[in-house]
């Protein structure tokens, strides 16, 4: 590494920086920016990340039946039992299609903000989708790749939109 330029040994070119023109592809959670060319351990960390979700997602209900064992202890009654049995099936099942959703769309920010509790409550339908979608593609891949596929063929449309020599042009008289 030469100590002049802080390069690895390659001056700067004349023409412009080192670094790349035009759009930068998002990181993904748990991805960074491999999910653009499947490389550095892409595959190891879908996988990784299919088996940390579904270890989540069962240790959770494992936590939730103690929960409902500690109900069943308490004799509350059958009806606040079955409330908090729905309660906890139908905010999962919610969860897991707003979170299933959000691969593909961007979610309203004003609707995720409303639906912040509900989420909080059906985590396992969250962690649920987040197992099936890793099994195909890293979480929200599709989603970034599309936007960054559409960047990238406007940031070629804005540079290669001029050709030939301007100095050539022919004047309308």
């Amino acid at each position: 590494m030469s100590a002049a330029n802080g390069t690895n040994g390659t001056p700067d070119t004349p023409a412009g920086p080192a670094t790349p023109t035009g759009p930068r592809p998002e990181p993904l959670r748990f991805f960074g920016t491999t999910w653009v060319a499947h490389d550095h351990g892409y595959a190891a960390r879908r996988a990784g990340v299919a088996a940390g979700s579904l270890a989540l997602a069962a240790a959770s209900c494992f936590v939730l039946r103690i929960a409902y064992e500690g109900l069943q202890i308490a004799d509350i009654g059958g009806f606040v039992t079955a409330l908090m049995v729905l309660m906890f099936a139908v905010c999962s099942a919610l969860a897991f299609r707003h979170t299933w959703s959000a691969f593909t769309t961007r979610p309203d920010p004003d609707r995720l903000a409303s639906l912040r509790g509900l989420l909080a409550i059906g985590f396992i339908g969250s962690l649920l989708a987040y197992f099936l979608r890793s099994l195909t593609e890293a979480p929200g891949e599709a989603l970034h790749r599309a936007e960054y596929d559409r960047a990238r063929e406007l940031h070629e449309q804005r540079t290669t939109r001029r050709t030939g020599n301007p100095a050539k042009k022919r004047r309308r008289s």
